[in-house]
């Protein structure tokens, strides 16, 4: 549920105030006009200065349901945001931070989404969305960015596709830290997730549903289009069935992998041209659960999208054969396999969301930027080819393209591939994290270890690598010191040890499009 749409517009009356359950005489105000927003459980009231709302559940909550509220904005409160590192995750979720009782109804404070999350313009025509929360759907869904549609987003709000692998970054880990306190979201969807692909940013909501072992049970099956298939194919039976199946951190992963597919290629991994009932509500129960099969499935055809059938609003992505899962780079196309194929019906299987984090950031070092200033998209995933191409726009590469492989010392003298590349393009950074393989890509990056350290560019009709902190950077074809702030030349063949340190990293250059 979005608490938070519209609340420049709610009037400054009626003041009333909330006590706090959880801290002994602290009060929070809000604005009852008598008429509260309502959401599927909730009545939700502003506070007066708009950076907080109270939302009080409507039905009574009995014993277990206090104490699970009770354990979120205190216990994890406490292990997620007042600690090192709690600052970068009260970015990623909107959670909340007391519980309040007012004539018997327990509420809880929830803090205000920020401002990149509500929509700046929203459609090109019209001002229809103007001021609205960034629910994901609208950048989920190709209609939205096709330029025929009348409802499309105003390009300022879309971003690049490079903008939505850094996103999908941020949601899986969210979910990551989730899972390793031993929580599952429950309803992971487009509905509870506010992105921003501009700031390259995402936050989770409707934190309050959080499934805790054993406090509470999930209230909700999750949100269609990502609850997973065996929750659907054992919704039948009774609610305390041992073989029934509720939403658990399983079904969270394939809840992720169905929004990564969406933000990626704007279509639905699932929903494809297979008929498995004639009765319209059946076909979907059984679609998308029993019978689910992927739409891009390498050995059975059956449930690919029919393009006659299909709103031309969908198109081109909706056509698998014009643009393939397969866009999105080896590392993502490995997991949407194990997501979709592998673990669809077997939950165990699903890639978990710290493999996806990883594998979205290699493909990020695969991207190259479109050097048709008019593509929608404006980065692509480098595919191996000799003749690589924008797949959006079909504009080929012009020039060389250099290619970093990273090896790591397996043992002394021994060095062995990462099965990580690097793709080179004029003025792009080297990291830290590039150079080495002790220094790994998350959220606990210090402020120094975000700073580049060198940079590549294209000089004199050739390409360079600047080194700019690196103290024992090594020409190893030439055998020769690159001392910090002057340059190597990047040719075909050649090896470059980045640093000696411990987990220091050599680079194996192969100049492609030659």
């Amino acid at each position: 549920m979005s608490y938070l749409s519209n609340f420049s517009n709610t009037p400054r009356t009626n003041k009333k105030t909330a006590p706090s359950i959880i801290n002994t005489g602290k009060t929070y105000e809000y604005v009852d006009n008598g008429e509260p927003m309502r959401g599927g459980m909730k009545d939700v009231y502003f506070g007066p200065d708009k950076t907080y709302v109270v939302a009080f559940y409507r039905d009574k909550q009995d014993y277990n349901s206090r104490e699970r509220l009770k354990k979120l904005v205190t216990t994890y409160y406490d292990s997620f945001f007042n600690r090192e590192g709690g600052d970068y995750f009260k970015e990623l979720y909107c959670w909340p931070t007391d519980m309040v009782e007012v004539d018997g109804k327990v509420g809880l404070i929830v803090p205000a989404y920020n401002k990149n999350f509500f929509f700046k313009k929203g459609y090109v025509t019209g001002e229809g969305i103007k001021g609205k929360e960034k629910q994901g759907l609208w950048f989920a869904s190709a209609k939205f960015r096709n330029k025929q549609f009348s409802l499309r987003l105003d390009e300022s709000e879309l971003g690049s596709w490079l903008s939505y692998f850094q996103v999908c970054v941020k949601i899986a880990r969210g979910l990551k830290r989730l899972h390793a306190a031993g929580l599952a979201h429950s309803d992971l969807s487009y509905k509870n997730v506010l992105v921003d692909p501009v700031s390259k940013s995402a936050t989770i909501i409707d934190i309050d549903g959080l499934v805790v072992p054993g406090l509470y049970p999930p209230d909700v099956i999750g949100t269609a289009d990502f609850i997973a298939p065996e929750v659907l194919a054992t919704k039948h039976l009774p609610l305390r069935d041992p073989d029934r199946k509720h939403a658990n951190r399983t079904t969270d992963l394939h809840a992720l992998a169905v929004m990564i597919y969406m933000y990626l290629l704007y279509r639905h991994p699932l929903k494809g041209g297979k008929v498995n009932s004639l009765d319209t509500e059946q076909d979907d129960l059984l679609s998308m659960g029993e019978k689910a099969l992927f739409i891009e499935h390498p050995t059975d055809a059956s449930n690919r999208p029919k393009l006659d059938q299909l709103s031309k609003w969908a198109l081109p992505w909706a056509d698998v054969t014009k643009l393939p899962y397969n866009v999105t780079g080896p590392y993502i196309k490995a997991l949407f396999d194990q997501a979709f194929i592998t673990g669809l019906h077997n939950p165990i299987q699903r890639p978990n969301a710290d493999m996806w984090e990883q594998a979205l950031l290699k493909t990020t070092d695969l991207m190259q930027p479109c050097s048709n200033k008019q593509c929608d998209q404006k980065w692509f995933v480098f595919d191996n080819t000799t003749s690589p191409k924008c797949p959006f726009c079909g504009t080929h590469i012009k020039g060389t393209l250099p290619v970093l492989d990273l090896y790591y010392e397996f043992k002394p003298t021994v060095w062995k591939p990462e099965n990580h590349r690097l793709m080179v393009y004029n003025n792009q950074y080297l990291f830290q994290w590039h150079v080495n393989r002790h220094v790994v890509r998350n959220e606990k990056l210090t402020a120094a270890q975000k700073v580049p350290v060198g940079y590549f560019t294209y000089h004199n009709h050739k390409w360079v690598l600047v080194n700019q902190k690196l103290t024992s950077l090594k020409d190893l074809t030439e055998d020769k010191e690159i001392p910090i702030n002057t340059m190597v030349d990047i040719t075909d063949g050649k090896k470059l040890l980045l640093s000696n340190e411990e987990g220091g990293r050599v680079v194996v250059i192969t100049i492609a499009n030659k």
